[in-house]
């Protein structure tokens, strides 16, 4: 191998003076435009960066989008989208009377942008699958707790409101940012929706009754008021002959002339 390498170096002497200054120009142009791409990087728009160092670790700089340059090999950048995204989870938990409840919640989130190294030292890249899924649970669990199954239907959008608070304060714990939360589902065990769904019907047999009995007490308060119409009628119209019956009573007995 040595025999052959020598036998390459030696042809390469020989070889015309302009030849051997070109390939040395491609190699150094070559090095130059490896070093360039590896000297710089770019952040997209909704990215933030930080730097990995070698030799300092993670560095305290976040770096907006656009594009930066770094040293090869000693630092790497580990970009963040910092992008609201959607998240969603069902959880099943108790209510103060002891009812089995099944809610659902979905969440926007974003990492805190000024925060980046620190979340990475903490939680990585992957912040929101180790993070919100368990404090999402939380809270939950200690809100719905503190309503019976019935407060949880008439006061929806006061739960929404209570959890919403309490889950945005431990957010900031591990520097994410809750843009939106809301219940999107929300659903009872069987026996208490059976006894929800027994319930409304009762009530609707209930005013249906009440409404059957109302409408009885006006058809017969209609018929009172005709009775009593006609029974008028029939006194004016029986005054009415009688006193026609007099007047003419009245001329036949008259003085005849």
């Amino acid at each position: 191998m040595a025999d052959k390498f020598t036998e390459f170096a030696g042809r390469m002497g020989k070889a015309p003076k302009g030849v051997g200054t070109g390939l040395k120009f491609l190699v150094a142009a070559a090095a130059a435009a490896y070093g360039i791409k590896e000297s710089v990087y770019t952040v997209e728009g909704g990215h933030r960066a930080i730097i990995f160092s070698r030799i300092g670790g993670i560095q305290n700089n976040v770096y907006t989008e656009g594009l930066h340059f770094r040293i090869p090999w000693f630092q790497y950048p580990i970009i963040y989208d910092i992008r609201s995204k959607p998240r969603k989870i069902i959880s099943p938990t108790g209510s103060k009377d002891l009812q089995m409840v099944n809610i659902g919640l979905r969440v926007l989130a974003r990492p805190q942008a000024t925060m980046l190294p620190d979340m990475y030292r903490k939680l990585g890249l992957d912040f929101d699958e180790r993070v919100l899924p368990s404090i999402m649970n939380e809270v939950l669990k200690s809100v719905v707790a503190q309503f019976n199954a019935s407060q949880l239907i008439t006061m929806r959008q006061e739960v929404s409101l209570l959890i919403r608070r309490q889950l945005t304060d431990r957010a900031k714990d591990f520097f994410i940012i809750l843009d939106d939360v809301s219940i999107t589902d929300l659903s009872f065990g069987r026996e208490y929706t059976a006894a929800i769904e027994a319930k409304q019907v009762a009530q609707q047999e209930a005013q249906r009754a009440h409404y059957q009995v109302e409408k009885a007490i006006q058809e017969r308060q209609q018929k009172i008021v005709q009775a009593e119409g006609e029974a008028k009628a029939a006194t004016l119209i029986s005054f009415d002959v009688d006193s026609t019956c007099s007047q003419n009573t009245s001329r036949s007995s008259g003085p005849i002339s």
